[in-house]
């Protein structure tokens, strides 16, 4: 079956392309990269030419509200209209959980992406993840206030994006969901809890402070904000197997 990943050659599209191969699939990592510009609609129908499911994995360079949702409104319509015309059966996309329920400008973002996907007519899959452990370092940075990084205690259950990869492969290769499914890593831990130790474990000598009113994509945070709202499938890598395999 072949299988066309916009944003193939990123973190997790680049893993999701090589679970497809593994399996027997002709997986098509597709980006600017490759010729393939979901913004211009550059290179989409000789991409989706004979494909069967389209993965998108793509992302906004700008996480300002009116660029990021530009930006998925722009390319989730170029990608449906052209899959529509190539007779594309299946679009899998990955959104994040909690994206309907947090207070930002990202997320509503999310959002209209979603509701693009399910509007379309043809056979769809959403899977919402929560937040990947790769992140923990930019996560850091991005709450930083004069040497302070401030975190929201609240529940986190971050899953490693191997696993991410290994849910979206799956779900490419099966029938359409023609629905919402959640994904999450198997541990839950306090959002500053975690953060805390990964600095911890790089030696990084920055207090990490317990802050309600620290933001995450500029929204506050209520405590179940950022782990499953319902059933949720396990990853199955634990974060100290992760932080072994970084090194």
């Amino acid at each position: 079956m072949k299988i066309v990943v916009i944003g193939g050659t990123g973190l997790v599209g680049s893993q999701v392309v090589n679970n497809l191969r593994e399996h027997g699939h002709e997986a098509v990592a597709a980006a600017p990269q490759t010729g393939v510009d979901t913004l211009t609609g550059e290179g989409l129908p000789e991409v989706l030419e004979g494909a069967q499911v389209v993965v998108d994995l793509s992302n906004s360079p700008s996480f300002a509200e009116e660029d990021v949702t530009s930006f998925f409104r722009t390319s989730t319509t170029n990608l449906l209209d052209a899959e529509a015309k190539a007779g594309v059966r299946h679009h899998v996309i990955l959104s994040i959980v909690g994206c309907d329920d947090i207070d930002s400008g990202y997320m509503r973002a999310k959002v209209v992406q979603e509701n693009l996907v399910k509007a379309s007519g043809a056979g769809w899959s959403i899977l919402r993840s929560t937040q990947f452990l790769e992140f923990l370092g930019s996560i850091a940075d991005t709450g930083e206030v004069d040497g302070v990084v401030h975190v929201a205690p609240v529940r986190f259950q971050p899953i490693a994006s191997a696993d991410v990869a290994r849910f979206v492969a799956r779900t490419a290769a099966g029938t359409p969901l023609n629905g919402v499914a959640e994904i999450a890593g198997p541990e839950i831990f306090g959002f500053d809890e975690i953060v805390r130790t990964y600095l911890a474990s790089k030696d990084d000598p920055r207090e990490v402070r317990a802050d309600p009113s620290a933001t995450y994509f500029g929204a506050t945070l209520e405590d179940r904000a950022l782990v499953p709202h319902g059933e949720a499938e396990l990853g199955e890598v634990t974060y100290e197997q992760w932080r072994t395999a970084q090194g």
